[in-house]
């Protein structure tokens, strides 16, 4: 390797800048607005001025069990009810719609993940990318999914073993979800990876018979798969992006996979890649699943209970044994949901408390003997219990909020990189290829999320904002009313 492809690489790499006058150190999570991340220097856990790191033990296959569990395959199942209503019977379109979305956000995600390998996701490479400011106010957005995602997840094993076990406190299950899932996220990532792996394959078994069931329903119905759920003629615009607008949640996992990038043995690989699959097997899957719910229930209002839709279809495709099998398979998915989604929203709160944006006491700390961000994992879980004040549709759209603000602000965040590489003359800015997939394809990804943002019902987009607005006010404390730049108090 010559001697100036080595200095190349290193003049990529900036160290810690100093911050204003007084040689306080800027942020190392974020920086001041005009680092630029290229190389590994930057972004490795070590070199964070006040130690706190989280343990690299994750391989490839944890890292993208780990996405589909907090993923949850029989989250298919969560809101059909629901968006069929909506869309008047077009849920597979729905879904189609969305994974344009998430496909071309997944492709960002992969680029900046092999970019930058610091814990934080969103909040990290919007700040990085964008600006230290706009990636705190992203990340704040982002939070309003991370850490209602586990509360949403206590919600449906309610709502489902209330469909079983109808005399049972919802209370009771909401609890049991949380306490379970604290608990093992408190012992360390690697048992909960290992859990994680068992708990898909109970839900990938579940799912492949709940498929056979219907097909076989199907048959004996008289029943054909034809265009039931496809025809775009059939169904407005704004139908369809209101029902679609619900189904982020859906996919939401592929994108928490990048908080974990401090964890991971070899991340520049392998998040990108476990980005990758995990949309391509979830959008695989979603789509025959919901092709052959709708296929058997074109008018979905025929089923007593929208909400609780699926396991009541569960029951008329196998009876009232497949249905105890289908709800038990269903709690596995709840479990290992809830472990991940945990995971997830403990990093996110652990990068932005490390970088003094979030008391740093609380949130920026890791206990030295497990590597977890303990306090972290204890704050979401009081928030997750508070489940049993919401209801499921209120709580999608408002998880969904932060989902669309993420998935915009990081395509925003590779067009932002693109333009400042083609400045500073890198050749990886440069030529047909690059224009395509560092600009036009995120462009396009922008616009997509932007619209199903747009989509989403009112009091979800009126809570946001307040959230967002309560961002600003965080961020103005820490500058001194915008008059200084991010950085650590």
């Amino acid at each position: 390797m010559s001697e100036r492809s080595s200095a190349s690489r290193a003049a990529e790499r900036t160290a810690p800048s100093q911050g204003p006058a007084g040689g306080v150190p800027a942020t190392p999570g974020l920086g001041q607005d005009t680092v630029t991340v290229a190389g590994p220097a930057t972004d490795r856990p070590e070199d964070f001025a006040d130690g706190a790191r989280l343990r690299r033990s994750l391989k490839l296959r944890h890292i993208v069990f780990l996405g589909l569990a907090f993923m949850a395959p029989l989250a298919v199942f969560d809101t059909f009810g629901l968006v069929s209503e909506a869309t008047d019977g077009h849920v597979p379109l729905a879904y189609l719609a969305v994974l344009v979305a998430v496909g071309l956000t997944a492709l960002s995600y992969a680029r900046m993940a092999r970019r930058i390998t610091s814990a934080g996701s969103v909040y990290t490479y919007a700040g990085k990318s964008l600006g230290a400011p706009v990636g705190f106010l992203v990340g704040w957005s982002a939070t309003l999914d991370y850490v209602l995602l586990p509360m949403l997840n206590a919600l449906l094993a309610a709502i489902y073993m209330g469909a079983v076990l109808p005399g049972v406190p919802a209370w009771v299950w909401v609890l049991s979800t949380v306490v379970v899932c604290t608990a093992l996220n408190l012992v360390g990532i690697q048992l909960a990876a290992k859990v994680n792996v068992a708990l898909v394959v109970v839900q990938a078994g579940v799912a492949i018979a709940f498929l056979v069931f219907a097909v076989r329903a199907i048959a004996t119905h008289g029943e054909s798969f034809g265009t039931t759920g496809w025809d775009p003629a059939s169904v407005s615009l704004p139908d369809l992006l209101s029902g679609a607008s619900l189904l982020a949640l859906s996919f939401l996992g592929f994108d928490a996979v990048s908080t974990l990038s401090e964890e991971a043995e070899h991340p520049r690989r392998d998040i990108p890649r476990a980005i990758l699959l995990i949309v391509a097997a979830a959008g695989v899957f979603f789509l025959a699943i919901t092709y052959a719910m709708q296929t058997l229930f074109p008018d979905v209002s025929v089923v007593g209970n929208i909400v609780g839709a699926s396991p009541e279809i569960a029951k008329y495709i196998g009876g009232a044994a497949f249905q105890a099998v289908f709800v038990g398979g269903y709690l596995t998915a709840v479990l290992g949901c809830g472990l991940t989604q945990q995971m997830s929203a403990a990093r996110l709160l652990f990068a932005m408390g490390r970088d003094g944006m979030l008391p740093r006491a609380v949130f920026g700390r890791v206990d030295p003997r497990t590597g977890v961000p303990a306090l972290n994992v204890l704050v979401v879980g009081v928030i997750a219990a508070s489940a049993v004040f919401l209801d499921l549709g209120s709580a999608a759209s408002l998880i969904n909020f932060g989902a669309y603000v993420a998935f915009a602000a990081v395509n925003l965040a590779v067009i932002g990189f693109w333009v400042r590489d083609r400045r500073a003359g890198r050749q990886q800015a440069r030529g047909p290829l690059a224009l395509v997939l560092q600009l036009l394809l995120p462009a396009l990804g922008f616009v997509v999320n932007v619209a199903l943002w747009v989509s989403l019902d009112t009091p979800a987009k009126v809570v946001g904002v307040i959230w967002a607005l309560v961002g600003v006010g965080i961020l103005a404390l820490h500058t001194g009313g915008f008059r200084r730049p991010v950085r650590r108090p």
